[in-house]
């Protein structure tokens, strides 16, 4: 009864007209105008920025040809070793001499190149099959060093021609010298194989290493010149390391992908 009396004095009460109205508090009208700042300015960047992104991944420094690894044709003892690593030979040069049953047998390069590792040893027996060199395919000193990256097949579509990649090398301290400077010349259109990697590189090892995760694809990586340096190569550092560098040289690759605005992520 006594809540029924105070509404009915309520409604018979005449409104309260001369009561100033309570707008905003100077704080809220603050964060109100912040908030809509912020979204436009989100809105504005989703429309114009661009955001960019790196895709690293496993690599070598080679030359463009790379390298093949030499067997030897006949089984026995090697009774002489005709070259140096490092040696320039031509097609057919003999490296080794081996003693069969039907007397001294030479060991031909198949192709011409850079010997750059040799297995067999002044003494050692090898079967017929085995590895008993690896020769780089070069037909001048002066061939420029390139890098192959190995790419993830699920990767590879998002590798542009022409991107920049910074590559870390394995032998060189990146807090001392910087990275590599370098730009995709060319992506492989197939997934290599892990006997196909090796083929190319001669070297067994590192090919079982880049297809740990399935078939890549091959990226070749361009290395930037320069006069100013001593290993004759552009580095993130004003003068690069001391010492050349060599093929077969370990590297990691960081790809610069194609900058992506914002709003393309929302829509389809």
């Amino acid at each position: 009864m006594q809540f029924r009396q105070k509404a009915l004095s309520k409604l018979q009460s005449p409104e309260e007209l001369d009561v100033p109205v309570r707008f905003a508090r100077p704080q809220g009208r603050l964060v109100l105008v912040v908030t809509v700042v912020v979204m436009a300015a989100a809105t504005f960047w989703a429309f114009t920025g661009t955001v960019s992104s790196k895709l690293s991944t496993p690599g070598v420094l080679t030359h463009a040809e790379g390298s093949y690894l030499l067997q030897s044709p006949v089984a026995g003892q090697v009774t002489g070793v005709l070259v140096e690593e490092g040696r320039q030979v031509s097609a057919g040069a003999p490296l080794l001499t081996v003693r069969t049953d039907q007397g001294d047998r030479p060991v031909r390069a198949v192709a011409g190149g850079r010997v750059t590792t040799l297995f067999a040893r002044m003494g050692s027996v090898v079967a017929t099959g085995a590895d008993v060199a690896t020769i780089e395919r070069v037909t001048h000193p002066d061939d420029p060093l390139v890098a192959m990256l190995y790419v993830p097949g699920s990767s590879a579509s998002t590798v542009p021609v022409g991107a920049t990649v910074d590559l870390t090398v394995q032998s060189v301290p990146r807090n001392q010298f910087g990275v590599l400077r370098g730009r995709v010349k060319a992506v492989g259109r197939a997934h290599q194989t892990e006997a196909q990697i090796a083929g190319f590189l001669g070297d067994s090892g590192l090919a079982a290493q880049f297809s740990r995760q399935g078939n890549p694809v091959a990226v070749l990586v361009t290395l930037e010149r320069s006069s100013t340096t001593r290993s004759g190569f552009a580095w993130t550092s004003a003068e690069g390391p001391p010492q050349p560098l060599d093929s077969g040289t370990p590297v990691t690759g960081a790809v610069h992908l194609s900058a992506e605005r914002p709003i393309d992520w929302l829509l389809p």
